[in-house]
C-alpha cells in the first residue's frame, strides 16, 4: 500500500525513482488546476494559501463543505466531478 512506502516502511517502485526525484523538487505547476479539500479532513495538511504560489497556470482552490473528509471522489462525487469537468474545459 502507498502509505507504507510514504512512511519509509517499504521500498517504492524503482522504475519511478527518476520521476519521484523530479516531483520531490516541488516544481511549479503550469497546467490548469483545481485543488479540493474537504471541510472535515482530519489528516494533517497544509493551508491552501501555503502552496497556492506553486500554481502558475489557472488555479482555483475549493473547500467542500458538509462534513467531507479526505476521499472526495467517494464522499462528494458531484463536487469532484464538477471540478474535473471544469478544469478539462480550460
Amino acid at each position: 500500500m502507498w502509505h507504507r512506502w510514504r512512511l519509509g516502511i517499504s521500498h517504492g517502485e524503482a522504475e519511478y525513482d527518476a520521476l519521484e526525484m523530479r516531483l520531490a523538487a516541488a516544481p511549479v505547476i503550469a497546467v490548469p488546476t483545481i485543488t479540493l479539500e474537504g471541510d472535515a479532513n482530519g489528516a494533517p495538511h497544509p493551508e491552501p494559501a501555503s502552496y497556492a504560489k506553486k500554481f502558475v497556470g489557472r488555479y482555483t482552490h475549493r473547500t467542500i463543505t458538509g462534513g467531507v473528509g479526505q476521499n472526495l471522489p467517494q464522499e462528494a462525487p458531484e463536487a469532484f466531478a464538477e471540478a474535473v469537468i471544469e478544469v478539462a474545459s480550460y
